[in-house]
């Protein structure tokens, strides 16, 4: 599954057009909650496991400022905040879709 185009639909939410058909929408805050870098999930490493450290909200944390494609296979978001370590793959920003039927597909998975 990959996307035909993606934008940002408007300043709250980024939008993608999948070649399967499926239009999914994802808010920002969504995106930046579930950054999938290391600093903000924490990794494992020759068997230790890093927490993320908390750090506190900066202005710009839920502005997106620019994307850009990383090969075949994901995007790399910029946030006004200066973050700019996550890499999303096309199966990640699939997967945090907030469209209705996304929506409805995530509250039967978890029943």
């Amino acid at each position: 599954m990959t996307p035909t185009t993606i934008k940002l639909e408007n300043a709250n939410a980024l939008a993608a057009q999948w070649d399967d058909g499926h239009k999914s929408r994802t808010s920002l805050r969504t995106l930046r909650d579930n950054c999938p870098c290391a600093s903000c999930q924490g990794e494992t490493v020759l068997l230790r496991t890093y927490e993320p450290v908390p750090s506190p909200d900066l202005p710009g944390k839920y502005e997106l400022k620019k994307a850009e494609q990383v090969g075949h296979y994901a995007l790399q978001l910029f946030w006004g905040d200066g973050h700019a370590t996550g890499i999303y793959t096309w199966e990640r920003l699939r997967s945090l879709c907030e469209c209705e039927i996304c929506n409805g597909k995530k509250v039967s998975e978890s029943r």
